[in-house]
């Protein structure tokens, strides 16, 4: 569209006068001249068999009258029964079906649309019937011919209008196949390059189709026999002689000649913007081929095609720049001939600048151009009113200047229809322009008040109008402030404004004002800015195998107030109709995919402005077909060549194949891969063993699977041999210390090579000097060697023989006998203490003579030294570090501070433990205590009851308390901190003095002679009155410091929490009344979560049921914002004494006391009695009754008794346990756990007292003394033992 930039006070002016010289649309109620609307084609042909229609239509105001010339004079329509004119139109009906011939209406038509302001003409239209004439009969002679020869079967068709589609057909109505060297020519004719007997035919049948009458016409058959030398020979025995044949005498080869076009030049000429077809055909053996270039030039790539085996060069869309020389060149292997064809670029008449209709105001100037060219040059006439301008009235303002007329202060009666007519002898064009001589006020014609256009595009307002003269068109955004003008806008000649990029800032109230000097017209146009549809997550790639299922998400986003769809292509085509395609929302899923429906699939989301789209590739893929027709070839004894025929790789590459193999002697049925192969092959070599029979299949590979299994190949079976190889795996491993154990790994039945496998084993002892002693065994896998030396290295070897001989000799292997329990223990065993939680344990290692066998490491045993609170234990705890290898030295971590201990260490081989080594004593020191936690135990308005307990773990004699509190003030700022030192007997603490309703925070901690252990920390507020300090046992409260905010949380944050023993008030910071609350609570370390629904409007909630003196962790959050919380932990207070009488202190209690006491002592007599009186009852029940300690088992080390009970059953329960004098435990023994740390080897003591993993007794509970705990070691610190 044309367009300019305007700016400031310049733009009405060039609006002006740009409406001048720009075609207008007059409305149709205003008087304006005749204007041509729709005529018929200047070259009309017609179908005699239907009615002829000429059309002319035009517009004007008053309503035109038509008329019509033919050949040049007035065609009365009216005196002419079958023909007719369509009302208020020019437009011609010529009734054929009603007895008319259509070749009596040819000739040259022209209408004629007039009304009082001008008449206005139509071009020449030149009826003409459409004709498909008959060939004209001939007797056409058979044709013989040599093989080789060239050949030309004309068609000659007949001259059609239009003219006819040209093919050849046999007489099975079946198109002649063409080629490089049969094809047919632009003329219709078939041309053979050179005959071969294949074109041996009785009908070469030529067809002319005329598709205005669908009609087909042919030719007389024309027969071709083509005569091989052999068939020269007979048809010259048979009387012919070599002039009755068709062509000259035979040759095996010759050059090109051309059959068209003839000579070495030719001229051709083509009109402008029409088709250029240019056209070589050769002859020659063998068929020659044929190139085209352009001298001096390239041949235009965008518009020419290559067609009839490259005989034929088409350009489409021919321009001046076409003209030139064309070379077509023939060439084969016998040499080349070229022809050169000058082309010459003729053009009819065609527009330069088109007359255009003009409106004028009385006054005005103006012009009408009417510019065309053409080859050669066009001559121009004007024509006003359809009569020459020469010959009409003489009008002063109006000058003919060539192909200009000018007006100048033009006057109303100037009005009429100017005719420009350019022509030469190729053709001519027509045109119409009315001059209009009005006086209007403006009238804006558009008729849209809302755009709409999306965001970041071009937005286009119309204000069409009309008015004489021309108005001047003006904008203005929003109140009529100021007019728009500048680089923002692009202002059309038309009167529309263009925004370039419309932003949301764009939208708004638009006013366009024409106006010109007999007054204004305005509208108000709304613009809405929209935004753009956008793809936000596009389909992606996928590859999916054969019947399986594929889904490709689109998902957009689109302007809010625009209706929105989504719309599936495949290959830019609709979707089929097929129920395995499923939609949902924004996602399309196909079921059950087969290898049609690959392709690329197209997500489309499409408003009502603007649409974005995103597709994916669909690629099926499947495992491979099975390879077919196994083939063995090349059959060499032990090799054979295995070929194949592979299957469909169902569009994923084939990586390998696998070749498998049965051995139908030794293992019928079952199948191993024997090679594997690259997926380019299809053959493979293959190396076979000695007396096997085997069949082969394979299986095809790629990336989604493997194929099933070809069918196997037809058996081969190898002769026999001696074996290749012997086994393998040889080991010579002692299972007891007499004995040698020699085994290995059994041969297959494709290594045997033959029958009869059987194996010699040979052994003697290593640097003994010894013969081997050997002995042949059946096919087994094992030899036990008896009355062998304790741990003595072997040297072994086992070798393969069958019926035919022996395998090569076998590699020496060198093994050892059995291991015994190793007979000496470390010494100089040393303890160095590194802190209070570590020590080094250094030790003299064994002699390797001494272990006998394998050396596996060392294993260190430590526990904690008896004391006066442990020194009754049934069982003592101890534990295990093991250490690889030859160490000789190790870290104890884990240990606890302020302890002692005692340890020994043991050697291991792969039989066991030897003995330990002396006990070593060593202690560790003291520590800092573990945490002591604070409790509130009662509050009052100015004091507080604090309380705690004794460090679980004081690792040392604990020496004081120290307490630190501070005063909280409303904004959370703490006071100075105030320091209190307390006696290490003492579990309580009063603090006095306090400010009421005030909240502290306490900092505890207990010290030994070390230093302060951790510290606990804990808040409280002391009561507003007296009343409130009733529930100071009950209640403990839990601050939590919300975090400030600029604005509004979104979510509710914890404020604080009160909890008493069985309930607990959560308190909160949220003011959105429109959501819904959530609290959640549960107790710490479990996971059965509570959850409670609360109106928004609410900042508290109760939580009842809730368990004395147990940990709970609450949640809250909102709706709008579910994973977002505020989350907090408090503990509910100790169960509260009650608060009634002691009911020990009762007499109704003392009483009944008493009555019991004396109905026990009743019971006691009556039972005494009967038992002196030897009353009958069971002897378990005496027993029971009177337990005699004596006949308990005693422990030897700790002189404690033994446990024993006899159930009903009779079964004896566990015994008490006995542990040896050299310090072992047996398994049956004890069952003490120890704590696995060092390499981590979970072991337990077997009979023989070595120790071979963790073990746990029944311990009874015991007062923890001051200076120890019997919590185990930790172990966290394991890893500092590989030092």
């Amino acid at each position: 569209m044309q367009q300019k930039r305007l700016f400031s006070s310049r733009a009405s002016l060039v609006l002006i006068w740009c409406h001048v010289i720009t075609a207008l649309e007059v409305p149709l109620d205003l008087p304006q001249p005749p204007t041509i609307t729709r005529q018929s084609p200047k070259n009309y042909i017609v179908d005699p068999r239907e009615n002829i229609v000429i059309q002319c239509e035009a517009k004007g105001k008053p309503q035109p009258s038509f008329t019509w010339t033919r050949n040049g004079t007035h065609f009365d329509t009216e005196k002419d029964p079958l023909v007719t004119m369509k009302l208020n139109s020019g437009t011609l009906e010529i009734n054929i079906m009603n007895g008319g011939k259509a070749e009596s209406y040819e000739g040259e038509y022209q209408c004629t649309a007039k009304n009082d302001r001008g008449t206005a003409v139509s071009n020449v239209i030149v009826i003409r019937q459409s004709r498909s004439p008959l060939w004209t009969k001939e007797k056409i002679e058979p044709i013989l011919i040599q093989q080789g020869m060239p050949l030309v079967l004309p068609c000659k068709p007949p001259r059609g209008l239009p003219p006819p589609l040209i093919f050849w057909m046999d007489n099975y109505f079946q198109r002649l196949p063409q080629n490089g060297r049969v094809s047919q020519g632009l003329n219709g004719d078939l041309y053979f390059s050179n005959v071969q007997p294949q074109d041996t035919r009785d009908f070469y049948i030529c067809y002319a189709r005329f598709n205005l009458t669908q009609t087909i016409h042919q030719k007389q058959p024309i027969s071709l026999k083509v005569l091989t030398m052999d068939a020269m020979n007979e048809s010259i025995a048979a009387n012919l002689t070599e002039t009755d044949f068709y062509g000259d005498s035979p040759v095996d080869s010759r050059p090109p000649t051309l059959l068209t076009p003839s000579g070495q030049t030719s001229n051709k000429t083509v009109l402008k913007d029409e088709v250029l077809l240019l056209e070589c055909i050769a002859e020659g053996l063998p068929t020659p081929e044929i190139r085209w270039n352009k001298e001096g030039a390239e041949l235009p790539s965008n518009r020419v095609f290559y067609e009839n085996f490259n005989k034929t060069l088409r350009i489409i869309g021919v321009s001046e720049e076409d003209s030139g020389k064309y070379r077509c060149s023939a060439q084969n292997s016998r040499g080349s001939i070229h022809h050169v064809i000058k082309v010459i670029v003729k053009a009819a008449p065609y527009w330069i600048t088109k007359p255009e209709n003009l409106v004028l105001s009385p006054g005005d100037d103006g012009t009408l151009i009417c510019r065309t060219h053409g080859n050669p040059a066009p001559s121009i006439t004007w024509l006003i009113n359809g009569v020459a301008i020469e010959l009409a009235p003489n009008d002063p303002s109006r000058v003919v200047d060539g192909d200009t007329v000018i007006f100048t202060k033009v006057h109303e009666r100037a009005s009429a229809v100017f005719q420009c007519n350019a022509s030469n002898i190729y053709g001519y064009v027509l045109a119409n322009a009315f001059v209009n001589v009005l006086a209007e006020r403006p009238r804006i014609l558009s008729s849209e008040k809302v755009y709409q256009v999306i965001a970041n595009r071009p937005a286009l307002l119309h204000c069409k109008s009309f008015g004489s003269p021309v108005p001047n068109i003006e904008w203005f955004k929003g109140v009529q402030s100021s007019i728009l003008h500048g680089s923002d806008y692009v202002f059309h000649y038309n009167g529309t404004l263009e925004v370039p990029v419309a932003q949301k800032d764009s939208s708004g109230t638009y006013t366009c004002i024409a106006r010109n000097k007999l007054g204004t017209d305005q509208k108000i146009i709304q613009l809405e800015v929209k935004d753009p549809t956008m793809i936000i997550s596009q389909p992606e790639y996928r590859v999916v195998q054969r019947y399986g299922s594929a889904s490709f998400e689109c998902k957009f986003k689109h302007d809010p107030t625009l209706l929105a769809e989504v719309m599936w292509l495949k290959n830019n085509s609709e979707l089929p109709m097929d129920e395995r395609y499923t939609f949902e929302k924004e996602r399309l899923t196909i079921k059950n995919i087969t290898e049609n429906d690959k392709g690329m699939y197209t997500c489309v989301a499409n408003t009502t402005l603007d649409s974005a789209s995103a597709s994916a590739e669909l690629s099926v893929v499947d495992r491979p077909d099975p390879p077919t027709d196994l083939e063995l070839t090349d059959r060499l004894g032990t090799s054979l060549q295995l070929s194949w025929v592979p299957g469909d790789d169902n569009n994923s590459p084939i990586t390998e194949f696998i070749i498998e193999c049965e051995d139908a002697i030794h293992e019928p049925g079952v199948w191993h891969v024997f090679s594997k192969v690259s997926g380019t092959q299809a053959t493979a070599t293959l190396t076979l063993s000695p007396y096997v029979n085997y069949s082969f299949r394979v299986i095809a590979v790629n990336e989604i699977g493997r194929s099933d299994h070809s069918e196997s190949s037809e058996s081969y079976m190898t002769k026999s041999a001696e074996p290749y190889t012997n086994p393998s795996g040889i080991k010579g491993i002692g299972t007891e210390p007499d004995n040698l154990v020699i085994t290995w790994k059994p041969m297959k039945g494709f290594d045997a090579n033959g029958p009869g496998l059987q194996y010699k084993v040979s052994w003697r002892q290593k640097d003994a000097d010894e013969d081997w002693t050997s002995v042949i065994v059946a096919n087994v896998s094992k030899y036990i060697v008896s009355g062998t030396p304790t741990f003595v290295p072997y040297e072994i070897k086992v070798q393969a023989l069958n019926d035919l001989g022996y395998a090569p000799e076998a590699a020496v292997v060198i093994g050892h006998s059995g291991e015994d329990l190793p007979m000496v223990a470390p010494s100089n065993v040393e303890v160095d203490v590194i802190n209070t939680t570590l020590a080094k344990v250094r030790w003299e290692s064994v002699p390797l003579t001494s272990i006998r066998g394998h050396l596996q490491g060392y294993r260190v045993y430590y526990w904690k030294a008896l004391n006066k609170t442990n020194r009754n234990r049934r069982h003592i705890e101890k534990w295990m570090l093991p250490f690889a290898g030859n160490r000789t030295h190790g870290m104890l971590p884990g240990l606890q501070p302020n302890t002692n201990y005692f340890l020994n260490v043991r050697v291991v081989n792969g039989k066991g433990e030897g003995p330990s080594s002396k006990d070593k004593y060593f202690e560790t020191p003291e520590g800092v205590p573990s945490v002591a936690f604070l409790h509130i135990a009662h509050r009052t308005p100015d004091s507080l009851t604090l309380s705690w307990s004794p460090p679980v773990h004081p690792n040392g004699v604990l020496t004081q308390y120290t307490l630190k509190y501070q005063s909280i003030n409303a904004t959370h700022e703490l006071s100075p901190p105030v320091e209190i030192t307390i006696p290490a007997n003492e579990t309580s603490y009063i603090l006095k003095n306090l400010v009421q309703n005030t909240r502290y925070k306490f900092y505890f901690n207990a010290h030994t002679a070390v230093g302060p252990g951790s510290q606990s920390t804990q808040e409280a507020i002391t009561a507003m009155d007296e009343a409130d300090s009733f529930f100071a046992t009950s209640t403990v409260m839990y601050t939590v410091h919300p975090t400030h905010f600029r604005a509004q949380p979104v979510i509710p944050l914890i404020k604080n929490i009160t909890a008493a023993e069985t309930s607990a008030v959560v308190v909160w910071n949220f003011e959105n009344v429109d959501t819904k609350l959530f609290v959640k609570y549960v107790e710490l370390n479990k996971e059965d979560w509570k959850e409670e629904t609360i109106n928004g409007t609410r900042s508290a909630f109760v939580l009842k049921g809730l368990s004395p003196g147990t940990s709970y962790k609450v949640q809250v959050y909102s709706d709008d914002h579910t994973d977002l919380y505020s989350e907090e932990t408090f503990q509910t207070g100790p169960a509260m004494a009650s608060r009634q009488v002691d009911i020990a202190t009762q007499g109704w209690f003392i009483g009944l006391m008493c009555a019991v006491a004396l109905l026990i002592l009743v019971l006691l007599i009556v039972c005494f009695i009967r038992r002196n009186k030897g009353g009958k009852y069971p002897v378990k029940e005496k027993e029971d009754a009177h337990a005699d300690p004596e006949i308990q088992p005693m422990k030897e080390d700790d002189g404690t008794f033994g446990e024993y009970s006899d159930a009903e059953d009779h079964k004896p329960l566990k015994k008490g346990s006995r542990t040896p004098s050299d310090r072992t435990v047996k398994k049956e023994d004890s069952d003490d756990s120890l704590v696995d740390y060092g390499e981590g080897v979970n072991g337990q003591f077997n009979e023989d007292g070595s120790f071979i993993g963790q073990y746990s007794g029944k311990k009874e509970k015991e007062p923890v003394e001051g200076n120890e705990s019997s919590e185990a070691p930790s172990p966290v610190n394991a890893m500092n033992s590989f030092v």
